[in-house]
């Protein structure tokens, strides 16, 4: 350091003496100036070069350093990401797949539902269309008697009035027979189911 204080000296030095003779030293120079400029710039390199470059040099490595592990942190989470990506659309994938295939047996179930419905539905029509069919039935055959219970007696009836007698037994079933076959029940009976139907 001691040195370097002293070539500075010498450079004030020189300069000085450069200016007194009317010129200026760094205009026209020497080989003396020359030469220990040369000196001084490769004393201040072999300064530089034993302090200030070494630390220079290893904040450029630290910061080379740095970079590449921010490069290649920044790549492990892009591969990370990557994989999360393809991760979430394989689940993606599951869960439309899962959704469709629940989809499809809740359309299957309401179909077999609406068609079990429909069965139902058609054999109750079918159970209550018999049953009204019976009860059709057992009612004609029960207006049947009773109309025929009527037309004997209105025949008996109006045989007694027309005669003025009472009639025997006999002659009662007699004229109830021959009244009733005059009577057409079965056409009687084939409307009322007819109708009905």
């Amino acid at each position: 350091m001691a040195a370097l204080t002293d070539i500075a000296g010498f450079l004030l030095v020189a300069a000085t003496e450069g200016e007194e003779e009317g010129g200026s030293f760094l205009v026209s120079p020497e080989l003396g100036l020359m030469i220990w400029t040369v000196v001084l710039f490769l004393l201040v390199m072999w300064f530089l070069s034993k302090t200030a470059f070494p630390k220079i040099g290893e904040a450029l490595e630290k910061r080379a350093n740095a970079i590449r592990e921010n490069i290649e942190e920044s790549e492990r989470q892009r591969a990370e990401a990557e994989q999360l990506l393809a991760e979430y659309r394989e689940r993606l994938k599951e869960a439309r797949e899962q959704a469709d295939d629940i989809v499809a047996r809740a359309r299957k179930a309401s179909e077999a539902a609406i068609a079990e419905a429909t069965e139902e539905g058609r054999a109750k029509r079918e159970e209550l269309v018999a049953a009204a069919r019976k009860d059709i039935e057992a009612e004609t055959r029960r207006s049947l008697e009773q109309i025929r219970k009527e037309v004997a007696d209105l025949t008996v009836l109006a045989t007694e009035k027309i005669t003025r007698k009472a009639l025997s037994r006999e002659d009662q079933q007699r004229l109830v027979e021959e009244a009733l076959s005059e009577v057409d029940f079965s056409a009687l009976a084939g409307n009322g189911a007819s109708e009905q139907s």
